[in-house]
């Protein structure tokens, strides 16, 4: 497993594009489970989480689920707990799922790439 993270609009989707351009991207944002489970890569994985959440699923053993089924997926998340906190409780509750979904995924990811104004940094590699 490999992931791209990054603030909101960094160009984390273009560097990653570019970095691996023999993948077949999936949009986070309108994927379901089956097609993240076997995606090659996803953009915009944070929006999957969001959408989980707004149909009310329980996400908190997806990091789990996602390592056992697609360990060789490239995630490409904002990192989004970074700022004021939300006062919206769902936007909390999403905040910190984001959080430690990733944190669980990058603990099992072979390499981590952080990128800022669309330099990428590798920050895990292992």
């Amino acid at each position: 497993m490999k992931m791209i993270i990054g603030g909101a609009f960094q160009g984390k989707a273009a560097f990653a594009e570019k970095k691996y351009p023999e993948i077949e991207w999936v949009n986070g944002a309108d994927a379901d489970w089956n097609s993240i489970q076997n995606a090659k890569g996803v953009v915009n994985f944070h929006e999957f989480i969001r959408a989980e959440m707004k149909k009310n699923e329980d996400v908190s053993d997806l990091a789990e689920k996602l390592i056992q089924c697609n360990p060789g997926v490239l995630l490409v998340s904002d990192e989004v707990g970074y700022g004021v906190v939300p006062m919206d409780a769902f936007d909390r509750a999403y905040r910190e799922a984001v959080g430690r979904i990733c944190t669980k995924l990058a603990a099992c990811s072979d390499e981590v790439t952080r990128v800022v104004c669309g330099i990428g940094t590798v920050i895990k590699h292992d």
